[in-house]
């Protein structure tokens, strides 16, 4: 068994679940395991292109269209969290932080993970400090 990769894939559900966590806290219906699964799949798919790669004895393809791969598949999964409702948009911040959770995912599969925490860090600050700050600004005082 590969332990760098089963630290990886844990550093990565840990770091989405801790997005999820907020996401639960503030009452979203994408929590823990969405944005576990998502950060941990992302950083999956990074995996198996790093350990596919070095053993293809010919690279014919680019081995960073994974990674687009991944962004592109992620964005079809938030597309289906935006509703339009009540003459209103929802679930944009749901989608955008579905979205980072993937590149932390993929920062994680690169072994990146001073920048996949650094992303998770200042996440929580959008979806905290930033929900504060949009929330007084438009006079809502919630």
């Amino acid at each position: 068994m590969n332990y760098e990769a089963l630290i990886y894939l844990l550093t990565a559900l840990i770091l989405g679940s801790v997005l999820g966590l907020e996401r639960t806290l503030a009452h979203k219906r994408a929590g823990v395991r969405t944005y576990g699964l998502v950060s941990m799949g992302s950083c999956l798919f990074i995996l198996i292109a790093r350990y596919v790669i070095p053993t293809a004895e010919a690279l014919t393809f680019d081995p960073l269209r994974i990674a687009a791969a991944v962004v592109m598949g992620i964005g079809f999964l938030c597309g289906g969290v935006i509703v339009f409702k009540d003459s209103t948009i929802q679930g944009l911040t749901t989608a955008a932080g579905l979205w980072v959770a993937a590149g932390i995912g993929m920062a994680t599969g690169y072994g990146l993970l001073e920048l996949a925490i650094l992303a998770t860090v200042t996440t929580l600050v959008v979806f905290t400090l930033f929900w504060f700050i949009e929330h007084k600004l438009a006079g809502d005082g919630k």
